[in-house]
């Protein structure tokens, strides 16, 4: 019988611990450690959203592996002092958190972050701030940027991700004014209506106008990138950025792009898995299961992890994950050097075709902005987190203002890895419109699973409209079929354009205008494809 010679870990854990930051705002955490030997490197993980968080975090992993381990809530949440103001403080805390824990007689001096999504900014944040100790990040399904990728995709705002997202920082807000004997009850009663009914909320019109949430007409009233947001990308300078990071992302996660784009300012090893926003490290995405070696665990992601931030790292420095054949493969660097870009033409017919289209002739369609296309999947972060990843979108293309283009039956597999993007030669009788696209897996059983998807915001009738759907890896086999679907709406993942070239945030009902649509025949899905 096997047996493991193992030497009991006898741990010492404090709860509530204050730190006092620089403007004397007392935040506290949770510091568990080896209660024998040292001093030790500490692990910090900060986070917005409460205890809850804390138990997802690899404490006992990291104890084992030699580390002690700090959680610590950003002020105004949790046990922590002051006033939660999302991104603008987390820089300066980190800074001021990880001099405190230099400073303790356990600490051997030296600090790694880790964490994911905000948490994983927070690690960012405080890495841009050089502060002496730090010396690794792990940063997971994280933005680059606040404007760009985070509240808005190719100038869309991102409706349903913010909705979600900042209803339930302004409950967590009102929670601890409560707690520190505020009166929150108008508060709740203005916030208690959206978090009942999120998709009410988000048809309010005018989209600024929706109550409860603090930031709301901030984020709706800024549309385009300016001191508004440039003060908030001050907190996170890639150019300031000295330590090694690690970058983990996955295929339907909604900041795949800013997790690519971290990876290229900030060199460091790379993991994309098939997972989703809250589905990091699992085996399924949407309707879709990738067999349990899709898994983090399959790749010994939290071990690595852990090598990583303490300086033994010896794996790849890409580690993928290709779809439809279901493997890991590694990488030498992203993109791929050797996937070949390659068009395939929307053809007038409903071809999708490498072959360039004969015929000139526009393939038309009307949008209405008060039945706007619904979002069926993909890099979500809506109320409903069962509305993400991959998902059938045959009832989708039923939709009159659906095109879809698709190949012949494929005859060998084709595998397309690396940045995916869609250019529209497209006119509209609005004064602005919305063009979006997905890229779509045909099944032989009649399946249309998405894949990946963009949008972009136009402000011009017509013209050539490239449309970002950022990355994947995927096979599609022998016997299935390439789609590209097109429109102009995904909602509620994003707002609804209402045509005048007004600010959509300022659009009531009656400013919807309907849209006619055409989408020429020289616009190509460029697909890098590797040769196999």
């Amino acid at each position: 019988m096997p047996k493991l010679d193992r030497t009991p870990l006898a741990i010492t854990a404090e709860h509530d611990v204050p730190m006092p930051m620089r403007d004397g705002t007392v935040l506290r955490g949770d510091v568990h450690r080896p209660a024998e030997g040292g001093p030790f490197r500490t692990l910090l993980v900060r986070t917005p959203y409460g205890e809850g968080t804390f138990r997802s975090v690899p404490v006992r992993s990291a104890l084992q592996a030699g580390f002690a381990v700090v959680l610590q809530h950003c002020r105004g949440r949790g046990s922590s002092d002051g006033e939660f103001r999302p991104w603008l403080d987390e820089g300066a805390d980190g800074h001021d958190t990880i001099a405190w824990i230099t400073a303790q007689p356990w600490s051997d001096g030296e600090v790694v972050m880790s964490g994911m999504s905000y948490l994983a900014g927070c690690a960012l944040q405080a890495a841009a701030t050089r502060p002496p100790g730090l010396r690794a990040v792990v940063a997971s399904v994280t933005p680059h940027d606040f404007h760009d990728g985070l509240k808005y995709h190719g100038g869309a705002f991102a409706l349903g991700s913010a909705l979600n997202w900042g209803a339930l920082q302004a409950m967590l807000g009102l929670v601890h004014a409560a707690e520190a004997g505020e009166d929150a009850g108008a508060g709740f009663g203005a916030l208690l209506p959206v978090l009942g009914d999120q998709d009410a909320a988000a048809r309010t019109l005018p989209v600024r106008d929706v109550p409860g949430i603090p930031w709301w007409r901030d984020w709706t009233g800024h549309p385009e990138r300016d001191a508004y947001w440039q003060e908030l990308a001050e907190t996170l300078r890639h150019d300031r950025i000295e330590v090694p990071v690690m970058h983990v992302a996955g295929w339907f996660d909604l900041f795949l792009a800013g997790t690519l784009e971290n990876h290229r300012r900030l060199g460091g090893p790379l993991v994309i898995g098939p997972w989703t926003h809250l589905g990091l490290g699992g085996s399924a995405a949407g309707r879709l299961d990738f067999g349990s070696g899709a898994s983090g665990q399959a790749i010994r992601l939290e071990q690595r992890q852990l090598a990583f931030l303490s300086g033994e790292d010896t794996g790849p420095a890409v580690q993928i994950f290709v779809m439809g054949e279901n493997v890991w493969r590694a990488e030498e660097s992203w993109p791929l050097e050797r996937a070949v870009p390659t068009r395939y033409h929307l053809h007038a017919d409903g071809l999708l075709s490498p072959a360039p289209p004969a015929a000139a002739e526009p393939a038309a369609f009307t949008f209405d902005p008060r039945d706007p296309v619904p979002t069926t999947g993909g890099p979500t972060l809506l109320s409903d987190s069962a509305n993400t990843g991959p998902q059938d979108q045959r009832d989708v293309e039923l939709r009159p203002d659906v095109l879809c283009y698709t190949t012949e039956v494929l005859g060998a597999d084709v595998e397309v890895t690396g940045p995916v993007t869609v250019t529209l030669h497209a006119g509209t009788s609005a004064a602005s419109t919305d063009w979006t696209a997905k890229l779509v897996d045909v099944h032989p059983d009649g399946r249309a699973m998405s894949v990946v998807d963009g949008i972009v915001r136009a402000w011009e009738s017509s013209g050539t409209f490239e449309i970002d759907l950022v990355a994947t890896s995927q096979v599609f086999r022998a016997g299935h079929r390439i789609r590209v679907e097109v429109s102009s709406s995904n909602f509620p993942r994003f707002d609804r354009n209402p045509g005048t070239g007004r600010p959509a945030a300022e659009a009531a009902e009656a400013d919807l205008v309907v849209q006619h649509q055409k989408v020429f025949p020289d616009s190509y899905i460029t697909l890098p494809i590797v040769p196999r």
